[in-house]
């Protein structure tokens, strides 16, 4: 409805009640609509609960909250930008947004965005949604990995309990897990690595030991290439689970919520998840299970993680930008940020809400999270055109068949180099 428009047309819409380009409806009420893709209840409640006081402040400009799913959020707005049907406000993740901005979908936020806001979110997280000269996409949650851990178990075994300033290195979490699945006898294992997803987990976590993957050249193309420090984190999770055998087979496949029962049993010692799990573990452990929040092991770039926060954009077929805008400036002020960030269990990107004190309590490793989140940086997928196609048809199938030992790591290397350069090739041809 907001492109350009026959007579016919603009007649049929005027009829049904429509408004198209610029003009504003009737009533003088500017209706935008917002796709959230929140779904834990807190974080519904949070997202809906500052709508509502949106549009109890602002009778002319009102916001209509539109659920979205995380599972088919790439296709919908896929088939919604080509049929001229995208909400005005969009929900998504950074790592996502690359093919609809260099595609003309999403609108550049620079001459729209306040300075309080652009000052308050860091230069690293601008770069995850900066695509050539734009910016896309305002970064306003975001999750690190953590290990959560079973606190009785490891401190009955005597291990090192590592601590944002004194953490694990790769080598030395191989070694305490061979040490924590000899301590915890047959049948159990001192890691449980669920990757049904395994390849943003991969990626990101190699930031920490230098690694990269994805490289722009002079010319703006980007190739891929497994150096020795993309290996690293692979291989730990392989020798895991193939050689030490202190890590299942059986959880490969499986979801992070699918490992929790078997960790509050006791069968896993440790299981690195998202920052956002632990809401799930708070809510469902049983009685005295006692658990806490590590650090995920360091390498050479010490706690540095890959990350892709959660974005806000506006599309660019939007024809009330500004008001849109003045709506996020309001949904992301520091103290709504923190509403956002508590709700979702995540931590936010602006500075001013991340120094909220109710995010760096002890309590539920708020603490230990906030300081990891003061070392993330771009996911190495940012910017990248063709990474979801990447991801679900070269990268997915070759690490899961890594991880379970039916391919070994010369395999690997080819399938991520070779295939996924032939990919990353038709996105980027001139």
């Amino acid at each position: 409805m907001r492109r350009l428009l026959t007579c016919a047309a603009a007649l049929a819409l005027l009829l049904t009640g429509c408004a198209g380009g610029d003009e504003r409806p009737d009533d003088g009420v500017v209706r935008l609509r917002f796709q959230s893709l929140a779904w834990q209840k807190e974080s519904v409640d949070a997202n809906k609960q500052l709508v509502a006081e949106w549009n109890a402040a602002h009778p002319k400009v009102q916001v209509d909250y539109v659920q979205g799913s995380w599972d088919s959020v790439h296709d919908q707005l896929l088939t919604s930008f080509e049929g001229g049907e995208a909400p005005d406000i969009i929900h998504d993740a950074s790592d996502d947004l690359a093919d609809f901005a260099y595609g003309g979908d999403l609108a550049d936020l620079r001459p729209l965005l306040s300075e309080r806001l652009r000052a308050d979110i860091p230069a690293r997280s601008w770069e995850t949604t900066t695509f050539g000269e734009g910016i896309h996409g305002i970064p306003f949650l975001q999750e690190p990995r953590m290990i959560i851990a079973n606190r009785k178990i490891l401190e009955s075994s005597g291990v090192r309990v590592p601590t944002p300033g004194k953490p694990w290195t790769w080598t030395e979490f191989r070694q305490i897990a061979r040490d924590l699945t000899t301590a915890m006898g047959p049948g159990r294992y001192a890691v449980a690595w669920p990757l049904k997803e395994p390849v943003s987990v991969s990626l990101n976590l190699g930031v920490s030991t230098g690694g990269g993957l994805f490289h722009r050249g002079a010319d703006g193309r980007v190739t891929v290439d497994f150096a020795e420090a993309d290996a690293v984190v692979p291989g730990t999770v392989h020798d895991q689970v193939v050689t030490d055998r202190t890590a299942p087979r059986t959880t490969l496949g499986s979801g992070g919520s699918d490992t929790l029962p078997g960790f509050f049993a006791g069968k896993y010692a440790m299981v690195p998840l998202g920052f956002a799990y632990r809401q799930q573990i708070a809510q469902q452990a049983p009685k005295g299970f006692d658990w806490t929040v590590l650090p995920a092991p360091a390498g050479s770039e010490g706690l540095a993680q890959g990350v892709s926060p959660q974005t806000l954009s506006i599309a660019e077929d939007s024809p009330y930008k500004k008001e849109a805008m003045e709506f996020l400036d309001f949904f992301l002020r520091p103290a709504n940020m923190v509403r956002l960030a508590r709700g979702d269990w995540m931590l936010p990107t602006g500075t001013a809400a991340l120094a909220d004190p109710s995010l760096r309590t002890a309590r539920d490793g708020w603490a230990v999270g906030a300081e990891v989140a003061e070392r993330l940086r771009p996911a190495p997928a940012q910017g990248v055109r063709g990474y979801p196609e990447w991801k679900d048809k070269v990268a997915t199938p070759a690490f899961q068949e890594y991880y379970s030992g039916a391919i070994d790591g010369a395999e690997l290397r080819r399938r991520l180099v070779e295939d996924g350069n032939r990919v990353l090739a038709r996105y980027q041809r001139k």
